[in-house]
């Protein structure tokens, strides 16, 4: 065997050895950076019965029809704040018209809507004044998504330090407003304020948020006030960008009763809804009225290796260098992504190679025709010295194939 075709084998044998570590080392890397980046669950206790511990911090949420006694009330010390309904669905009409029925309603709606304003802001200053941290939420309903926000904004009048919410009762848009148009609704009040809401919703409906994070980029990250009214959440619990709750609203109607009830507030009914954060009332304190988008959780790659030389592979001296991969929030963006990022990797790690302007004015046809001009020609040249009888064996034979 010859020399070179050894040092031929084991050159390629080294290349095999070395791309084979290089695999395992960087598959070793991407599994390590994968792994360190899952966030860290929330604590067990957040999600079981956190109420029971003194420490963590409740927030009430009511409506015009909630009772309220303030002094009662506020000697409870973990309550730190209080949300109230705002705005329900689109405003009601300017003018009245219509028959006498029709007229009527519109009076009735206008009342309402200015009694339970009214009552907004009276309960606004009161919390104020005992030293509570102040929110409001709309009401999401089917129809003008923008129209709904501005009608929010004119309502609530919310300052700096006020909580906004967002309130979507399920995942049904013949009855409350579409994810589609929720996203909307909130992309109008950052506008409008600089400021995103959190977002109220149930189990169901908050999964399905998280299942379809790449679809609803905003409501994925809004801070989750979850609702749901059992003692333990942790199987339960929508995850995604989500690790944990902002707000958990656990006590409601639907399981306070004269008998028993996860929480009593003083100086307000068993129809009150009353949430848990997991923090004490200082941090609550703190990240109040949140009002930034929740960081998401889906680097699919963390980095991945730049390629080396091959020059230097050889040398066996190279050092792995690895490159930040930005993730995609839809599965389109990252096929697009990936095949890019491969083209720069693999290709671009390739010399450029231009080929020469071509000399054959006309194309195919043209080189045809000379090529085969240049065949008559050499085979007529060197007819004289061919043997009729040669075989592949003679040098000249050789030479022409």
């Amino acid at each position: 065997m010859a020399v070179h075709d050894l040092i031929s084998i084991t050159e390629d044998r080294l290349l095999r050895g070395l791309a084979y570590r290089f695999h395992r080392l960087a598959l070793a890397a991407l599994t390590a950076a994968w792994v360190n980046h899952i966030p860290a669950p929330a604590a067990a206790s957040d999600f079981s019965e956190p109420w029971k511990k003194s420490d963590r911090a409740l927030v009430i949420d009511a409506y015009e029809y909630n009772s309220i006694d303030w002094q009662k009330l506020s000697g409870d010390k973990r309550i730190v704040g209080f949300i109230n309904k705002a705005s329900d669905g689109l405003p009601p009409a300017y003018s009245c018209s219509g028959d006498e029925t029709a007229y009527r309603l519109c009076k009735a709606l206008w009342k309402r809507h200015a009694v339970a304003r009214e009552l907004f802001h009276t309960r606004k200053v009161v919390a104020k004044a005992l030293g509570l941290k102040w929110g409001a939420y709309h009401l999401a309903r089917p129809g003008n998504p923008i129209e709904q926000a501005e009608n929010f904004l004119d309502f609530a009048e919310p300052g700096p330090d006020d909580l906004m919410a967002i309130d979507i009762e399920e995942n049904d848009p013949t009855k409350w407003m579409s994810l589609e148009d929720a996203e909307l609704f909130v992309r109008h009040i950052f506008l409008r304020t600089g400021r995103y809401p959190i977002l109220y919703t149930n189990g169901t409906t908050s999964r399905y948020i998280a299942d379809n994070r790449y679809r609803y980029r905003l409501l994925s990250r809004l801070p989750l006030w979850y609702a749901r009214y059992k003692p333990e959440i942790g199987i339960h619990f929508p995850k995604g960008n989500w690790q944990r709750y902002s707000l958990w609203q656990f006590s409601a109607q639907a399981n306070c009763g004269e008998r028993r009830c996860p929480y009593r507030v003083a100086g307000t009914p068993n129809d009150i809804d009353v949430n848990v954060a997991p923090m004490d009332a200082e941090g609550l304190r703190q990240v109040w009225p949140f009002g930034q988008l929740v960081e998401t959780t889906d680097d699919f790659m963390l980095n991945v290796p730049l390629p080396i030389a091959r020059d230097e592979g050889l040398k066996g001296e190279s050092r792995i260098t690895y490159a930040s991969v930005a993730y995609p929030v839809r599965l389109d963006l990252l096929a697009e992504t990936l095949r890019s990022s491969w083209d720069k990797a693999v290709l671009g790690a390739l010399p450029a190679f231009r080929p020469a302007p071509s000399r054959y004015i006309n194309g195919m046809a043209e080189f045809a025709a000379l090529r085969r001009d240049e065949v008559v020609r050499v085979a007529s040249q060197n007819a004289a010295r061919l043997d009729p009888v040669a075989t592949a064996s003679t040098e000249s034979d050789r030479a022409e194939r």
